[in-house]
C-alpha cells in the first residue's frame, strides 16, 4: 500500500490513498458505496485480474469523498472499472468537486502507465442514480481527453409516480388481463434459485439470449449480500411461474431489475407488466427512488422493441456512458 499525491490538478487539503487489492478505505466514506464498488463484492468477481483501489481523502473532515477500483489486465494491455459487474467508474460524495475527480484520475492514470498498460476504460452508472455526481464525472473526463466509447439509453421507473396511471394503454390492458386470469406477484425464497435460474435460462434461450452469470455466482451473491438480492415472480393460479426476475438493491435508493424473464407461451398475457408493478410497489414500500430497468443494447445496436416496451411501462429515459482513454 502506498500514498499517492500529485500536483497536476491541485486540490488543496485532499490526498489520494492507493491500496492493492479490493481494499476498504482508511477513512469512513462520506457516501454510501454502490454495491458493485464494495470490496466484498469485488472479491467475488471470479477470475478478475489484480485490482487497485483509489480513495480521495479529506483529512479536515476525516472522510473519504471519492473512490475508484481498477482491474489490471496485462494480457489486454488495459485497466478497466469494473472488473466484472454492471458498472464501476468513479463514485463521488455529494458536493465533491471536479478537482477531486482530477486528483483521483491523476493518480490512477499514473499507476496504469506504471504497470505498462496502454488503455483505461470506465463503465459508468446510470445518471439517474446520482445525476449531480454523474455530470461532474462526465465533465472532468471530457476535460481529460476521455472519449465516450458507448452512450446508452437507460430507463427507470419512479416509484413516487403511480404505476398504472403511467402505463401505455396497451400495457394497461395487459395488466388488467393478467389480473383477470388470476396471475399474482410473489417474493420467492432463495432456496428456489436453482429452479428459478433454469426457468430464466430457458426463457432467455427461447429468445436467442444467454445469461451473463452462472448459477453458482448468483448463489454466492445471494449468500454474501442477502439484503441486496431478491427473487420475485409472477405465478399463475395453478402455481406455475409466468415470469421471474432477480432484483438487486444497488444502493439505499436504487433497485435494479437484473434478470427479467417470461416464456414465449405467456406472450399473450405479458406477465412482465405485472412483474414490474410488483417491483414498483416493493421499491415504493422500501423508500427507493429508482427502479432501474437497465439498458437495451444489442451487439448490433439499440434493441428498438425493448426500448419501446420500457417507454410503454412509463420508463423515464436517462443516460449511461462508458469512456476510454489511451495512457502511458
Amino acid at each position: 500500500m502506498a500514498e499517492a499525491t500529485t500536483a497536476a490538478h491541485p486540490a488543496p487539503g485532499l490526498a489520494v490513498w492507493l491500496a492493492e487489492g479490493p481494499a476498504p478505505p482508511r477513512l469512513p466514506l462520506a457516501f454510501e458505496s454502490f454495491l458493485y464498488l464494495r470490496p466484498e463484492h469485488q472479491a467475488l468477481q471470479a477470475g478478475a485480474p489484480p485490482v487497485l483501489s483509489f480513495y480521495v481523502e479529506d483529512p479536515a473532515q476525516a472522510r473519504t469523498i471519492a473512490q475508484l477500483h481498477l482491474s489490471l489486465d496485462a494480457e489486454a494491455g488495459a485497466a478497466s472499472s469494473p472488473a466484472q459487474a454492471p458498472f464501476g467508474a468513479v463514485q463521488l460524495a455529494p458536493g465533491a468537486s471536479a478537482a477531486a475527480v482530477h486528483l483521483l484520475l491523476d493518480a490512477a492514470e499514473a499507476q496504469v502507465a506504471r504497470h505498462g498498460l496502454r488503455r483505461l476504460a470506465l463503465r459508468g452508472y446510470p445518471f439517474a442514480y446520482d445525476p449531480a455526481g454523474a455530470a461532474t464525472l462526465a465533465e472532468a473526463l471530457r476535460q481529460r481527453g476521455y472519449r465516450v466509447a458507448l452512450a446508452e439509453q437507460n430507463y427507470h421507473l419512479d416509484p413516487a409516480r403511480d404505476y398504472e396511471a403511467h402505463l401505455h394503454p396497451s400495457e394497461r390492458r395487459r395488466l388488467h388481463k393478467c389480473r383477470r386470469h388470476g396471475l399474482h406477484f410473489e417474493q420467492e425464497p432463495p432456496f428456489l434459485l436453482p429452479a428459478a435460474y433454469e426457468f430464466i435460462r430457458a426463457c432467455r434461450q427461447e429468445r436467442g439470449q444467454r445469461l451473463s452469470l452462472p448459477l453458482e455466482r448468483i448463489q454466492a451473491l445471494f449468500r454474501a449480500f442477502p439484503r441486496e438480492h431478491f427473487l420475485f415472480s409472477v405465478r399463475q393460479p395453478d402455481g406455475e411461474w409466468a415470469a421471474l426476475t432477480v432484483a438487486i438493491r444497488v444502493s439505499a435508493t436504487a433497485l435494479y431489475n437484473f434478470y427479467p424473464a417470461s416464456p414465449l407461451r405467456c406472450n399473450s398475457l405479458s406477465p412482465v407488466v405485472l412483474l414490474n408493478e410488483g417491483l414498483h410497489a416493493f421499491a415504493r414500500a422500501s423508500a427507493l427512488t429508482v427502479l432501474d430497468l437497465g439498458t437495451s443494447t444489442l451487439d448490433t445496436g439499440p434493441n428498438a422493441s425493448l426500448l419501446r416496451f420500457k417507454r410503454h411501462l412509463g420508463g423515464v429515459a436517462g443516460l449511461r456512458l462508458s469512456w476510454e482513454k489511451a495512457v502511458g
